[in-house]
C-alpha cells in the first residue's frame, strides 16, 4: 500500500494530530496576548491568568499594588492573576503614615 496523499487526508486529521503549543505564535508575546508560560513574554512581561485563559501582563514596579500569599498554591485560585514584582522588589505591607496601621495593601518596595 502507497502512503495516502495529503489531500486524501484532509486537514481535519491533521488539526486532530498536531499539539496545541504548534498553532501558538513563535514570536514573543507582547502585552495581551496569549500565553502558556512566562517564557513565551517579552521581557518585563509575564504570563498570568485574565479570567479563565492566560495573557502577558507587565511585571510590577516599585510602589504598585502586589498580592501576598499566604500559602503555597493559592495564586492559581485568582481569576486576575498579577504579576511577581521585578528584580530587587519585594511584595510587603505598606506602612501607612499615621497612629494606626489599618491598610493590608501591599505594594512592590525595594528590599
Amino acid at each position: 500500500h502507497e502512503a495516502p496523499e495529503l489531500d486524501e487526508i484532509g486537514t481535519e486529521a491533521l488539526t486532530r494530530r498536531t499539539p496545541a503549543t504548534a498553532w501558538l505564535p513563535t514570536a514573543k508575546g507582547e502585552e495581551g496576548d496569549f500565553c502558556l508560560r512566562s517564557s513565551d513574554c517579552v521581557a518585563g512581561l509575564c504570563c498570568a491568568r485574565h479570567f479563565w485563559s492566560k495573557i502577558c501582563k507587565p511585571v510590577l514596579r516599585e510602589g504598585q499594588v502586589c498580592t501576598r500569599h499566604r500559602r503555597k498554591g493559592t495564586h492559581g485560585l485568582e481569576i486576575f492573576q498579577r504579576c511577581q514584582c521585578a528584580e530587587g522588589l519585594s511584595c510587603r505591607l505598606q506602612r501607612e503614615q499615621g497612629p494606626t496601621d489599618t491598610s493590608r495593601l501591599h505594594t512592590c518596595q525595594r528590599h
